[in-house]
């Protein structure tokens, strides 16, 4: 399979979620992912601190969390406090076309990771820094993560039932998104050098994600001050019904966000009286009656099973079962459309990780295993023209 990305050259000082969700994206579409890890130190595990997170180890220096955002890149240890380390930086950069990081706003700086230290190097690298809070102002120095956006933005406020206290989602969902605007940004920047011959600093940061997030939910704040509230069952601000019923067995969500759905709804259930009642004949009439529609519908909906209730609706009906983990991933329909991918790892051969996404030409993405610790130095060194004595003593002076 010819990967799109076959050519573009990344070089990535990241750790945890954000960051390497952000390269294993490039990496899985074929771009050459290089992730630059720091020497081990006293008092530290060596390496992306993922590679010791989630208690499920994979053998030394290695998870089941670090591989499920690590596949298809090279690993490098590069320690660029040293001095030593910068003369390798920089011949690194020369045959790269984008340094990424995910560190404190105020470290690329100070490590000479962005624009300003580079482009003396390289004028076309772009400089991709994903950060919590930015590089510059009062927050630039402080440590974030995906929870203390969830809270700032009002993800939590949003979330949960309207009486519940607030809740973050399950997952966390800043990193993810904020890895894939990263990701956005640093494909448009290598575009725009390659074209012009000058590279950029390029920043995204948490929080920013986080409350461009709220979209539409912001306009109607800022354009009229209209603050959405929670309603009961996950449900649609103004759209009724669109929540989830509760069922024989379990919870189902149900979108009638047309008028056509709506139709076909009460007919399938049963109850197509409901379709002439001035109480619900319209969307506001629905919102206003939300109460009394319910008292009408839940009986019904409890009746059959989930099961029963998708095999009724779809396709006529927006309409899912609401399930477990488990159930979600020994679901048959993501089972059969190839969303677990195979990914052989020296100290589980079985191993299994989440597929990409996205399908070329009608398949889903190839990966291979996410690199050891250090596994790539010698070699990535070696082809940007250090010899076995100078790679020697590199190690030997703690710099690689």
């Amino acid at each position: 399979m010819s990967l799109p990305l076959r050519g573009l050259r990344i070089l990535s000082f990241e750790q945890f979620g954000a960051g390497p969700f952000a390269t294993m994206h490039l990496a899985d579409l074929g771009a050459e992912v290089i992730k630059v890890e720091p020497p081990a130190t006293d008092g530290e595990p060596p390496g992306d601190v993922a590679r010791h997170t989630g208690g499920f180890p994979l053998g030394e220096n290695d998870s089941q969390y670090f591989q499920s955002f690590n596949r298809n890149k090279r690993s490098l240890t590069l320690d660029v406090r040293k001095p030593e380390a910068k003369a390798a930086l920089h011949r690194l950069v020369a045959q790269a076309d984008a340094v990424a990081n995910n560190l404190r706003g105020d470290l690329p700086a100070r490590l000479g990771l962005d624009y300003a230290a580079l482009s003396a190097v390289k004028p076309s690298i772009v400089c991709v820094h994903l950060s919590g809070y930015g590089r510059n102002g009062p927050r630039a120095t402080w440590p974030a993560y995906d929870y203390l956006a969830q809270a700032e933005a009002g993800f939590c406020a949003l979330t949960g039932e309207p009486e519940a206290a607030p809740a973050r989602a399950g997952l966390s969902l800043v990193d993810f998104m904020s890895g894939l605007t990263a990701a956005t940004a640093l494909l448009a920047g290598v575009m725009g050098a390659r074209a012009s011959g000058k590279g950029c600093d390029l920043d995204v940061s948490l929080y920013d994600v986080a409350m461009h997030s709220l979209t539409y939910v912001a306009s109607w704040y800022l354009n009229d001050s209209f603050e959405v509230q929670r309603r009961p069952r996950g449900g649609h601000p103004f759209v009724v019904p669109c929540e989830m019923f509760p069922t024989r067995d379990g919870h189902l969500f149900v979108m009638c966000i047309k008028p056509a759905f709506w139709k076909r709804f009460c007919e399938a259930a049963g109850l197509p009286e409901l379709l002439s009642d001035p109480r619900f004949r319209g969307f506001e009439a629905r919102l206003a009656n939300r109460e009394a529609l319910m008292a009408l519908l839940d009986p019904a909906m409890r009746a059959r099973s989930s099961a029963e209730w998708v095999a009724l609706l779809a396709g006529k009906v927006p309409v899912a079962p609401v399930l477990s983990l488990a159930q979600a991933l020994d679901n048959p329909y993501f089972r059969a459309q190839g969303g677990v991918l195979d990914l052989p790892h020296p100290a589980r051969p079985d191993l299994k990780v989440m597929a990409s996404p996205i399908r070329l030409n009608g398949a889903r993405l190839a990966g291979r295993a996410g690199p050891a610790y250090g596994a790539d130095t010698a070699a990535i060194l070696a082809e940007n023209g250090y010899t076995v004595d100078e790679i020697g003593q590199l190690r030997a002076l703690g710099a690689v």
